[in-house]
């Protein structure tokens, strides 16, 4: 499996979007990659996070995104489960889930209600390992202030902060588990 072939399918390699994706996802996969080595021994799929890590973020273009030079027509939230539409139809399940659940900490059903989100009605709560591992990593890569910076941990618990205590929990929990690199 080729992830650069996927995205090359529904990305031109000269615009700005493939190269904001590339850029982002490189970065993505780097810090995914330092986490798994961290937890070696919960037996991290090492191969699947860095396939998963370049995929998380394809559904992007299908979002009204400018500064990212996506211009679809769909809230930026719903990359994820666009994503996961994608790379179903790609043939790869697994790695289609980590698209959608890469979005947010862990959202719930009751979130996607509460906050009457344009999203459709599933859990999208990270579960796997490799699945937590991607979602983590991406919390430090912001797409709008300096996209080329990894964010130090105290900017990403702040943003966290603003969705729930319970998404600051589980942030902090994966903190303790993966640790700070």
């Amino acid at each position: 499996m080729e992830p650069l072939k996927i995205i090359e399918k529904f990305y031109s390699p000269e615009s700005e979007a493939y190269h904001f994706l590339l850029q982002h996802s490189k970065m993505v996969v780097q810090k995914a990659l330092s986490v798994a080595k961290r937890v070696k021994h919960l037996n991290p799929n090492m191969k699947f996070i860095e396939e998963a890590a370049m995929l998380h973020d394809i559904g992007i273009f299908l979002t009204k995104a400018p500064h990212t030079g996506c211009h679809g027509n769909k809230p930026y939230i719903c990359h994820g489960y666009l994503g996961r539409e994608i790379i179903e139809r790609e043939g790869l399940p697994r790695h289609a889930i980590v698209c959608e659940t890469h979005v947010g900490v862990r959202l719930t059903i009751k979130d996607i209600e509460e906050k009457n989100l344009p999203l459709p009605k599933r859990d999208m709560t990270p579960t796997t390992l490799e699945e937590q591992i991607v979602c983590f990593a991406d919390k430090f890569f912001s797409k709008n202030n300096d996209p080329l910076k990894e964010k130090p941990i105290s900017k990403v618990r702040e943003f966290i902060a603003k969705f729930g205590e319970d998404k600051l929990r589980q942030f902090d929990e994966w903190v303790r588990i993966f640790g700070t690199l």
